[in-house]
């Protein structure tokens, strides 16, 4: 019997779900809606509905269990808390599955399962000190030291996105101000390019921009064409990303930072200026030690392969 195991990325707006091998060999793959307006519970009959039909086809494959990354997710309690974007409070989502399933179930949050998938099926294999970073509409960030993913005492490690870069700076829902997740991910970029605006009101390109769903492939063919406040854009969130990134150096001192996630599709536009910006902002015996990369996986997987792994991993479960 060929087990496989059920890999879950929980989004605000979508959720993709995925039967993996120990391999990593993803046997199918699918996007639906979270609709987290509704209880968790509906999500998850969905998906059982999904399930159930793949393994009424494929008889000869059994269910080993069930990984899930989300936001707000606790490894050690099993509770997705308060996340964003979802009306769910708290819920515990372990038990929820765990008994609609009848299999072990593990959860960790949305940006350590790509961490985990980086690291066990992407460009990390070889790396016991990186941190991920996804860019998307907020920032978020999973750390592996010495080879293990790090939690901390109340699965709250990590939280780069939290940093706070200017104690002056803009307001952040989590209660801070200056957060660097305020300046380098969508909605930094949106009140980035409200801030220009109000500078230089005339400006076709920023003009051009629904503010209210900016669109970072129109951003990246501005700046393949060199119109400059596109390439402003980009210049002053890099300096802000490395600024960040260079704090979190100091104290982790990682082999790497490695970049997930729609925003971070920008590639080199975004990540040339981060660079020559991050070696400014390093101490001197850190400066040309830290590789910045982008995700060697498939856009949409790492977080499918890193809840996977949290099953197929001993160590890990």
């Amino acid at each position: 019997m060929n087990k496989v195991v059920l890999g879950i990325d929980i989004g605000g707006t979508n959720t993709v779900y995925g039967l993996v091998e120990k391999s990593g060999n993803i046997l199918i793959s699918e996007q639906i809606p979270t609709l987290g307006h509704e209880p968790a519970d509906s999500l998850i009959s969905r998906l059982k509905v999904k399930v159930d039909t793949y393994f009424e086809d494929h008889s000869v494959s059994e269910l080993a269990g069930i990984g899930v990354g989300a936001p707000n997710g606790n490894h050690y309690t099993g509770v997705i808390e308060d996340p964003p974007n979802l009306s769910w409070g708290h819920v515990d989502i372990v038990s929820l599955l765990s008994k609609k399933f009848n299999c072990d179930v593990c959860l960790t949050n949305d940006a350590n399962a790509a961490a985990l998938g980086e690291k066990y099926f992407g460009i990390a294999k070889d790396m016991n000190d990186f941190i991920l970073i996804t860019l998307g509409t907020g920032l978020g960030s999973g750390i592996f030291s010495g080879g293990k993913i790090l939690y901390g005492h109340d699965s709250l490690a990590g939280e780069i996105g939290h940093l706070s870069i200017d104690q002056n700076g803009r307001n952040c829902p989590c209660g801070l101000k200056g957060c660097l997740e305020m300046y380098a991910s969508a909605k930094g970029i949106k009140e980035t390019v409200i801030e220009l605006l109000q500078v230089n009101p005339g400006d076709d390109f920023l003009s051009s921009l629904d503010l209210d769903n900016v669109d970072g492939k129109m951003i990246n063919r501005a700046v393949d064409d060199g119109v400059e406040s596109a390439i402003s854009v980009y210049e002053f969130t890099a300096d802000k990303l490395a600024y960040g990134l260079a704090q979190a150096a100091t104290i982790m001192n990682p082999e790497a930072f490695i970049f997930y996630g729609g925003f971070s599709l920008a590639g080199d536009r975004l990540f040339n200026p981060t660079r020559k910006a991050f070696e400014s902002y390093l101490m001197e015996n850190l400066k040309g030690k830290i590789n910045l990369l982008q995700s060697g996986l498939p856009h949409g997987q790492a977080g499918v392969l890193g809840a996977a792994s949290l099953i197929w991993l001993s160590d890990l479960k």
